[in-house]
């Protein structure tokens, strides 16, 4: 089927002049007819509007916002105010191929039960490797940990083509997540609690929950640089990471499970903290206990959202992309059963693969 979709590429933006200059370049001198660019910007107090406007002119339009509202605060807004058929998050760190849109778009038209996809995320800082954020495509273990294809903890293999069929993900990287716009409003877009991190989970496991599929389109490629707007060393990002990975367990799972996996969490978050104290780590020992005080205080807001939620309750391992076993023993285990975990680990993102792929360009 020949058709082009219309995409926003919208980049959000917070005193982010630097990567504006370095990567943006690359964005405008995408090869595809049918797309706008635009600029949501969290109240920046550097000269990067200035600069986008000097630069760009017309080419990006430029919303602006009176307060920095986080990433997903930032997105809502800003979305509120963009039209196409498919949005495309794209964090202001990212490097694209010039034909990474076309891919895309063929890839969405000839699957139109796709609600969200993303491409193959290779690291600006080394780009023989995967990039932590999304690498190629999202999965979760047996209590909502998160794993990549390409990306285990912070183990991060090198590109080898292994990933280079689509499959079908539990999740899609919010450092580039392509999604129809119609899905993304229909399942409540980015919950705004979060501010940021493991927010597209939440929105993934939504749209999984709606009966939509996900998927990675390899054939799309760019090249992310990471901790853009905070280190993947900051207690502030393990903050965030702990705390709004309760809030997405709490919210999702389906009520048979909730108890008993949120309590593990709760259990192996305990567990995580004295590591990180016993490692020296005192910033995250005391980020893992601050997230777990912010998550009791949100409780009672978890919950109502639960019982406001009209989509359907689906067991974790009856979801697409959920590996079964448990990721969190990686990290204890030496050089051999690492190796072993990753081979059952691909073995698991292969059967993912789709058996007669249709070429995305």
């Amino acid at each position: 089927m020949n058709r082009s979709l219309q995409f926003a590429v919208v980049i959000l933006n917070w005193n982010g002049l630097a990567h504006l200059r370095r990567y943006l370049p690359s964005v405008l001198a995408t090869e595809y007819d049918y797309w706008d660019c635009v600029l949501v910007d969290n109240a920046s107090n550097d000269e990067s509007v200035s600069w986008v406007q000097s630069y760009a002119g017309d080419r990006v339009r430029i919303v602006q916002l009176d307060k920095n509202e986080g990433y997903t605060g930032g997105y809502m807004e800003g979305l509120k105010q963009v039209q196409a058929d498919v949005y495309v998050l794209l964090n202001s760190d990212v490097e694209v191929a010039a034909d990474w849109l076309m891919h895309l778009n063929t890839f969405m038209v000839s699957k139109p039960e796709l609600a969200a996809v993303q491409p193959k995320i290779l690291s600006d800082r080394d780009r023989d490797k995967f990039e932590y954020a999304g690498a190629c495509g999202g999965m979760v273990d047996g209590l909502g940990y998160p794993f990549c294809a390409g990306r285990v903890f912070t183990d991060l293999e090198a590109d080898h083509g292994q990933y280079d069929k689509p499959r079908q993900v539990f999740w899609v990287s919010g450092a580039c997540m392509v999604v129809r716009a119609k899905a993304f409003w229909e399942c409540g877009g980015l919950d705004t609690d979060y501010f940021a991190h493991m927010e597209e989970i939440d929105l993934c496991w939504r749209l999984q929950r709606a009966g939509h599929q996900l998927m990675t389109c390899p054939q799309s490629v760019v090249y992310h640089w990471g901790g853009g707007s905070l280190s993947y060393g900051s207690p502030r990002k393990t903050y965030l990471n702990f705390r709004n990975s309760l809030f997405t367990i709490t919210k999702n799972l389906a009520p048979t499970e909730c108890l008993v996996r949120v309590w593990s969490r709760l259990w192996l978050d305990g567990l995580a903290a004295v590591f990180f104290l016993s490692r020296g780590s005192v910033g995250d020992f005391v980020a893992v206990i601050k997230a777990h005080g912010a998550y009791y205080r949100a409780l009672p807001r978890l919950i109502q959202k639960r019982r406001e939620s009209e989509l359907p309750w689906i067991p974790l391992n009856a979801m697409r992309g959920v590996w079964p076993g448990r990721i969190w023993p990686y990290l204890g285990m030496g050089d051999a059963g690492r190796r072993k975990m990753l081979v059952k680990l691909r073995a698991f993102v292969e059967s993912l693969a789709l058996k007669s792929p249709s070429s995305p360009g």
